[in-house]
Protein backbone atom coordinates (compact mmCIF):
# COMPACT_ATOMS: atom_id res chain seq x y z
CA UNK A 1 0.00 0.00 0.00
CA UNK A 2 2.12 2.88 -1.29
CA UNK A 3 -0.61 5.27 -2.31
CA UNK A 4 -0.11 8.96 -1.50
CA UNK A 5 -3.31 8.99 0.55
CA UNK A 6 -1.77 6.39 2.92
CA UNK A 7 1.11 8.74 3.65
CA UNK A 8 -1.15 11.79 3.96
CA UNK A 9 -3.43 10.09 6.48
CA UNK A 10 -0.49 8.86 8.55
CA UNK A 11 1.14 12.31 8.34
CA UNK A 12 -2.04 13.81 9.84
CA UNK A 13 -1.82 11.29 12.67
CA UNK A 14 1.93 11.87 13.03
CA UNK A 15 1.19 15.58 13.53
CA UNK A 16 -0.54 14.67 16.81
CA UNK A 17 2.58 12.83 18.01
CA UNK A 18 4.76 15.87 17.38
CA UNK A 19 2.10 18.26 18.70
CA UNK A 20 1.90 16.36 21.99
CA UNK A 21 5.59 17.02 22.65
CA UNK A 22 5.32 20.67 21.59
CA UNK A 23 2.22 21.13 23.77
CA UNK A 24 4.08 19.60 26.72
CA UNK A 25 6.77 22.27 26.31
CA UNK A 26 4.06 24.93 26.08
CA UNK A 27 2.52 23.71 29.35
CA UNK A 28 5.92 23.76 31.06
CA UNK A 29 6.33 27.37 29.87
CA UNK A 30 2.73 28.24 30.88
CA UNK A 31 1.91 29.30 27.30
CA UNK A 32 -1.75 28.28 27.34
CA UNK A 33 -2.69 30.65 24.53
CA UNK A 34 -0.90 28.58 21.88
CA UNK A 35 -1.47 25.33 23.79
CA UNK A 36 -5.27 25.54 23.59
CA UNK A 37 -5.22 26.20 19.83
CA UNK A 38 -2.86 23.29 19.22
CA UNK A 39 -5.20 21.15 21.33
CA UNK A 40 -8.10 22.15 19.04
CA UNK A 41 -6.07 21.17 15.97
CA UNK A 42 -5.05 17.88 17.57
CA UNK A 43 -8.63 16.89 18.34
CA UNK A 44 -9.71 18.00 14.86
CA UNK A 45 -7.03 15.86 13.20
CA UNK A 46 -8.09 12.97 15.44
CA UNK A 47 -11.59 13.33 14.05
CA UNK A 48 -10.52 13.40 10.40
CA UNK A 49 -7.64 10.91 10.10
CA UNK A 50 -9.81 7.84 10.75
CA UNK A 51 -12.50 9.12 8.42
CA UNK A 52 -9.94 9.74 5.65
CA UNK A 53 -8.33 6.32 6.18
CA UNK A 54 -11.71 4.65 5.67
CA UNK A 55 -12.75 6.94 2.81
CA UNK A 56 -9.54 6.30 0.85
CA UNK A 57 -9.30 2.66 1.94
CA UNK A 58 -5.85 3.04 3.47
CA UNK A 59 -6.58 1.39 6.81
CA UNK A 60 -3.55 -0.43 8.18
CA UNK A 61 -2.36 -2.00 11.42
CA UNK A 62 0.44 0.55 11.51
CA UNK A 63 -2.02 3.42 11.09
CA UNK A 64 -4.36 2.03 13.76
CA UNK A 65 -1.49 1.68 16.24
CA UNK A 66 -0.11 5.12 15.39
CA UNK A 67 -3.58 6.62 15.84
CA UNK A 68 -4.05 4.98 19.25
CA UNK A 69 -0.68 6.25 20.48
CA UNK A 70 -1.41 9.75 19.18
CA UNK A 71 -4.85 9.70 20.84
CA UNK A 72 -3.38 8.67 24.18
CA UNK A 73 -0.65 11.31 24.00
CA UNK A 74 -3.16 14.04 23.10
CA UNK A 75 -5.38 13.16 26.06
CA UNK A 76 -2.33 12.78 28.31
CA UNK A 77 -0.97 16.22 27.47
CA UNK A 78 -4.44 17.72 27.94
CA UNK A 79 -4.53 16.21 31.44
CA UNK A 80 -1.04 17.56 32.16
CA UNK A 81 -2.32 20.92 30.96
CA UNK A 82 -5.20 20.76 33.45
CA UNK A 83 -2.79 19.84 36.27
CA UNK A 84 -0.71 22.95 35.58
CA UNK A 85 -3.54 25.31 34.52
CA UNK A 86 -6.10 24.46 37.23
CA UNK A 87 -4.85 21.76 39.64
CA UNK A 88 -7.77 22.32 41.99
CA UNK A 89 -10.17 20.85 39.45
CA UNK A 90 -8.47 17.42 39.47
CA UNK A 91 -8.09 17.49 43.24
CA UNK A 92 -11.83 18.09 43.60
CA UNK A 93 -12.53 15.15 41.25
CA UNK A 94 -9.75 12.87 42.55
CA UNK A 95 -11.90 9.74 43.03
CA UNK A 96 -13.21 9.83 39.47
CA UNK A 97 -9.77 10.69 38.11
CA UNK A 98 -8.29 7.75 40.05
CA UNK A 99 -10.91 5.38 38.59
CA UNK A 100 -10.20 6.61 35.05
CA UNK A 101 -6.42 6.34 35.43
CA UNK A 102 -6.68 2.88 37.02
CA UNK A 103 -8.94 1.53 34.27
CA UNK A 104 -6.69 3.02 31.58
CA UNK A 105 -3.59 1.49 33.18
CA UNK A 106 -5.32 -1.90 33.51
CA UNK A 107 -6.42 -1.81 29.88
CA UNK A 108 -2.95 -0.88 28.60
CA UNK A 109 -1.14 -3.44 30.78
CA UNK A 110 -3.60 -6.19 29.85
CA UNK A 111 -3.19 -5.40 26.12
CA UNK A 112 0.61 -5.30 26.39
CA UNK A 113 0.66 -8.66 28.17
CA UNK A 114 -1.81 -10.25 25.77
CA UNK A 115 -0.80 -8.66 22.44
CA UNK A 116 2.57 -7.08 23.18
CA UNK A 117 1.16 -3.74 21.99
CA UNK A 118 -1.62 -1.34 22.87
CA UNK A 119 -5.09 -1.84 21.43
CA UNK A 120 -6.33 -0.27 18.23
CA UNK A 121 -9.97 -1.29 18.50
CA UNK A 122 -11.47 2.14 17.72
CA UNK A 123 -14.88 1.01 18.96
CA UNK A 124 -17.99 3.14 18.66
CA UNK A 125 -17.81 3.68 22.42
CA UNK A 126 -14.21 4.90 22.06
CA UNK A 127 -15.28 7.31 19.32
CA UNK A 128 -18.06 8.70 21.52
CA UNK A 129 -15.63 9.04 24.43
CA UNK A 130 -13.08 10.78 22.17
CA UNK A 131 -15.66 13.31 20.97
CA UNK A 132 -16.70 14.08 24.55
CA UNK A 133 -13.06 14.25 25.67
CA UNK A 134 -12.28 16.72 22.89
CA UNK A 135 -15.28 18.88 23.78
CA UNK A 136 -14.45 18.82 27.48
CA UNK A 137 -10.72 19.55 27.16
CA UNK A 138 -11.25 22.33 24.63
CA UNK A 139 -14.01 23.93 26.69
CA UNK A 140 -11.84 23.63 29.80
CA UNK A 141 -9.14 25.84 28.32
CA UNK A 142 -11.41 28.26 26.43
CA UNK A 143 -14.16 28.92 28.99
CA UNK A 144 -13.77 30.68 32.34
CA UNK A 145 -15.01 27.66 34.35
CA UNK A 146 -15.22 23.90 33.72
CA UNK A 147 -18.52 22.50 32.50
CA UNK A 148 -19.05 19.84 35.16
CA UNK A 149 -21.91 18.03 33.42
CA UNK A 150 -19.70 17.64 30.34
CA UNK A 151 -16.90 16.33 32.55
CA UNK A 152 -19.19 13.72 34.12
CA UNK A 153 -20.60 12.64 30.75
CA UNK A 154 -17.05 12.36 29.41
CA UNK A 155 -15.95 10.33 32.43
CA UNK A 156 -18.90 7.94 32.10
CA UNK A 157 -18.29 7.43 28.37
CA UNK A 158 -14.56 6.91 28.98
CA UNK A 159 -15.22 4.37 31.76
CA UNK A 160 -17.61 2.46 29.49
CA UNK A 161 -15.02 2.53 26.71
CA UNK A 162 -12.21 1.27 28.95
CA UNK A 163 -14.33 -1.53 30.42
CA UNK A 164 -15.41 -2.57 26.92
CA UNK A 165 -11.79 -2.60 25.73
CA UNK A 166 -10.69 -4.67 28.74
CA UNK A 167 -13.40 -7.22 27.91
CA UNK A 168 -12.39 -7.20 24.24
CA UNK A 169 -8.75 -7.84 25.14
CA UNK A 170 -9.90 -10.77 27.28
CA UNK A 171 -12.18 -12.10 24.49
CA UNK A 172 -10.03 -11.67 21.39
CA UNK A 173 -7.01 -14.00 21.27
CA UNK A 174 -5.27 -11.96 18.53
CA UNK A 175 -4.72 -8.23 18.17
CA UNK A 176 -7.35 -6.66 15.93
CA UNK A 177 -7.78 -3.15 14.61
CA UNK A 178 -11.09 -1.39 14.17
CA UNK A 179 -13.40 -3.66 16.17
CA UNK A 180 -16.78 -1.90 16.23
CA UNK A 181 -17.52 -2.98 19.79
CA UNK A 182 -18.39 -5.78 22.16
CA UNK A 183 -21.73 -6.51 20.50
CA UNK A 184 -20.10 -7.06 17.11
CA UNK A 185 -17.27 -9.09 18.61
CA UNK A 186 -19.77 -11.38 20.31
CA UNK A 187 -21.89 -11.58 17.17
CA UNK A 188 -18.98 -12.74 15.03
CA UNK A 189 -16.88 -14.47 17.70
CA UNK A 190 -16.02 -17.37 15.39
CA UNK A 191 -14.33 -15.06 12.87
CA UNK A 192 -11.99 -13.53 15.44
Amino acid sequence: MHRPSYYIVNAITFYRLIAAFVMTLLVINHDFGLFKWMLVISFFTDAIDGYLARAYRVISKFGASLDSIADDLTVGVAIVGIVVYNPGFLIDEIILVFILISLYALQVIFALVRYRKITGFHTYTAKLAAILQGLFFISFFFLPAPIYILFYLTAIATILDLVEEIILVWMLPRWRANVKGLYWALKSKGSY
